[in-house]
């Protein structure tokens, strides 16, 4: 007989079976199945991953948040604020500012407006002269000039301010911390405070208004404000102040750097080393700085809950193999390829890793919506926060299940079937 390739002449060749394909759909069906069947250990690694993500969502939701707050009140209050101050002498002691000193200053060119406070020293303020005098809540008594709040950058919140009549009369203003403190949260007519060395001896003063939080000058949200003339007249005040605050020409940092060099010179020409110069925004600047520091701090703690998810999903899925050996040997002898077995585990490490990530993400955001609004600040939520941790979390997946997706695909049918 004739023999053709081998085969009988005459004999119809067959052709080999060509392995079916896996569209996508139907691999994502697969991957469902293994989840589906473990739902709570693929919760549990899930979760891993889900607080690695939200962890790093949120701190760079909040930091951005935080940052766009200080820059948009940095911007409203402007940068062109210097602030001057009474330093030390040669020996130690508290050097003071010379009465003529704000008058100087605001001769210099650039200068828009200046103003001042004076410490009233060995005064304490009481809510009434029932108080015992030990209970002073740390409260200053400045004296200060009539537009202070617009320079300093505060505003009034109630009452109504100093002027020209009521700074030479027992009357006063109250900061932010102090009305707290004291426990005042509206003005109402005939209010008033002891404000002396002790509250038994101490001079009544009618309280016209309280300031909302100065985050330039925190030292006024704890003072007691009253007119020069008043706690010169009422406080025996020597009218030393103890605090000027410069605005210079807006926009123009060349104008301020200037300015801020030539303050110390002008305000004390005898001894311009008794005097300290700053730059209030420059602190606030620095405050973003340190939040910054803490900022890495967590976003490595959110690295490490990552690797921790990651390993969690690495052992389900070792583990899910070793569980799984009869419908893997099952699936290889109804003809699925190696590629195919390597596909559906390696799917369903992603798409765990994946679910972990979208709640993580929403986690994330909902932890900076929470935190802005109690904060009344600017919700900011980067799309690079999201996004990257949706990739973080795909990548880890990925790296995660592939080894068990190796060795899941290099089982033979014959070993695998013969576990059932």
């Amino acid at each position: 007989m004739a023999m053709t390739s081998g085969h009988p002449a005459g004999t119809a060749v067959s052709a080999a079976p060509v392995p079916a394909r896996l569209r996508p759909g139907d691999l994502a069906g697969l991957a469902t199945v293994g989840l589906r069947t473990r739902k709570l250990r693929a919760g549990l690694s899930a979760l891993g991953i889900a607080i690695g993500v939200a962890a790093i969502v949120a701190v760079l939701g909040l930091a951005a948040s935080s940052s766009a707050a200080l820059q948009n009140q940095i911007s409203q209050l402007g940068t062109n604020l210097l602030t001057v101050t009474n330093g030390q002498t040669f020996t130690g002691s508290i050097a003071e500012l010379p009465t003529a000193a704000p008058g100087m200053i605001a001769r210099l060119p650039g200068v828009t407006s200046v103003q001042d406070i004076g410490t009233v020293s060995g005064v304490d303020v009481y809510k009434s002269p029932y108080i015992p005098a030990v209970n002073t809540n740390a409260i200053s008594v400045d004296a200060e000039t009539l537009n202070l709040p617009a320079v300093s950058g505060t505003s009034l919140a109630q009452g109504r301010y100093l002027n020209a009549a009521t700074a030479r009369l027992p009357v006063a203003v109250l900061g932010y911390t102090a009305a707290q403190l004291l426990g005042i949260d509206r003005i109402r007519p005939g209010m008033r405070i002891v404000v002396g060395s002790a509250p038994s001896g101490g001079q009544w003063f009618y309280v016209t208004g309280i300031l909302n939080k100065d985050p330039y000058a925190p030292e006024i949200d704890a003072s007691i404000l009253v007119g020069f003339p008043a706690a010169e007249h009422y406080l025996g005040f020597d009218g030393h102040p103890t605090k000027i605050y410069v605005r210079t020409t807006p926009d123009n940092q060349a104008v301020t750097t200037s300015v801020d060099n030539l303050l110390g010179y002008q305000a004390n020409p005898e001894n311009p080393s008794y005097v300290s110069v700053s730059q209030p925004s420059s602190a606030l600047t620095a405050q973003a700085d340190a939040k910054g520091a803490l900022d890495t701090l967590f976003l490595g703690l959110g690295a490490i809950a990552l690797l921790v998810g990651a390993i969690g999903v690495a052992n389900i899925m070792v583990i899910s193999v070793l569980e799984r050996r009869s419908e893997i040997g099952l699936r290889r002898a109804l003809g699925a390829t190696r590629g195919q077995i390597r596909a559906q585990f390696l799917a369903e490490a992603i798409l765990l890793s994946l679910a972990g990530g979208a709640v993580g993400v929403i986690a994330g955001a909902a932890a900076t919506a929470v935190y802005a609004r109690g904060h009344r600040e600017l919700l900011v939520i980067l799309p690079e926060a999201w996004a990257g941790g949706l990739a973080a979390a795909v990548i880890i997946g990925a790296l995660a299940g592939l080894l068990p997706a190796i060795r899941a695909a290099r089982l033979s049918p014959t070993q695998a079937l013969w576990s059932i």
